[in-house]
């Protein structure tokens, strides 16, 4: 069994910012499309994620360190092994506005490394319902991207010419400075001032890109958005982002997702909840009661004598876990609806109801909300 403090290598008595600083750290190590999708990275990073998620929240981190992992299991606490959709969910969440992706994946720049002639990577954001949540759908997007210069074939030299070679690096693209000082010679390396680390120089730019090698054009992107997706979370399209400088290779586009709320259901990972009224008569008598589902609607039997409150559970009626086999469930909480208004022939019904049953039988008091607690944890 690890320790979550060891794992984010922070003392016990670290503070909410401490850990908060050592888990971005680690994350930024060990995430997967940092790691080219390395299996020993995803499973560092969903055991930091996990402990981070424990020791970020004050009631878990407390029953943590009062009785291990056993307490976070018997206290009610949420506490489960997160997978890699999970992970990347929390590191999205607690990292809002996208930050630490620019970091991450280079917006704005090329590639870390140096390398100028890779494309910027891109970041676009999908809006979804959670109906095409549920059953997953093919987007398709306009960016403006920047696109190889159809004139100049992308390198940025007028047809007819050619870039030449920097004179100043020999073509190496970066300079090299010497310098003495008390501890020995040393030697620096920068990119070449004058071809900025291209190698070369276009002596006669391209009139239509202007030596650039790119235009920005709009271009259509299809995206295959896997279902059960959930908001903050995303994938990434490798090699699609902007066409690279003068024949560099192109950078990626980062596809974040945004799931509208439904204001049927409350949604809790794969599980759907919901709530449906139904009348007095229906309770006491029993029926069958329709009930919405995210593409369509479905039957629930209602028992007679069924109490409000009272939830049903239909299995395989949630949302798909994402890039996962299994669908969760849904959940219906039937309430008793109560009219705001009576027609007189209904309200001498109910009076003479009233009179039949002029308050609850001896021997159903007490089996209100927190009886039914008390029986349900064994007190």
């Amino acid at each position: 069994m690890a320790d979550f403090y060891m794992v984010l290598g922070v003392p016990r008595g670290a503070s909410d910012d401490d850990i908060k600083k050592a888990y971005r750290k680690l994350a930024m190590q060990y995430h997967p499309d940092r790691n080219n999708g390395a299996k020993d990275a995803e499973e560092k990073f969903k055991e930091i994620t996990e402990a981070y998620d424990i020791l970020r929240d004050p009631q878990k981190r407390a029953a943590y360190d009062r009785y291990g992992e056993a307490g976070l299991r018997g206290s009610g606490a949420g506490f489960h092994h997160v997978d890699l959709s999970e992970a990347l969910s929390i590191f999205m969440r607690d990292f809002g506005a996208f930050a630490g992706l620019d970091e991450m994946f280079g917006f704005g720049g090329g590639r870390s490394g140096g390398s100028v002639r890779t494309g910027a990577d891109v970041k676009v954001t999908i809006p979804l319902t959670l109906a095409e949540v549920a059953m997953g759908i093919e987007k398709k997007i306009n960016a403006k991207l920047l696109e190889p210069c159809d004139r100049c074939a992308g390198s940025g030299a007028e047809p007819g010419s050619k870039p030449q070679t920097c004179a100043t690096c020999n073509g190496s693209g970066e300079v090299r400075r010497a310098q003495r000082s008390f501890f020995g010679q040393f030697v620096t390396v920068a990119p070449c001032p004058t071809c900025k680390g291209e190698g070369t120089v276009v002596q006669t730019p391209c009139k239509k890109c202007r030596g650039e090698g790119r235009l920005r054009e709009e271009r259509e992107i299809s995206i295959n958005v896997p279902p059960g997706v959930a908001t903050g979370q995303y994938m990434t399209l490798r090699g699609v982002g902007n066409a690279g400088q003068r024949g560099g290779a192109r950078g990626d586009i980062h596809v974040i997702f945004e799931v509208d709320d439904d204001p049927r259901f409350e949604r809790d990972g794969e599980e759907l909840y919901t709530e449906v009224l139904v009348t007095y008569g229906q309770l006491v008598l029993g029926a069958d009661v329709v009930v919405p589902t995210v593409t369509s609607s479905a039957t629930v039997k209602v028992p007679p004598g069924t109490q409000s409150g009272q939830v049903f559970h239909l299995r395989g009626h949630g949302l798909p876990r994402v890039n996962a086999s299994g669908t969760g469930d849904l959940h219906i909480r039937v309430q008793l609806w109560t009219p705001d208004r009576l027609a007189d022939d209904e309200r001498v019904l109910i009076e003479r109801l009233n009179e039949m049953q002029k308050s609850v039988p001896l021997d159903s008091r007490g089996k209100g909300f927190w009886a039914k607690m008390k029986e349900a944890l064994g007190a």
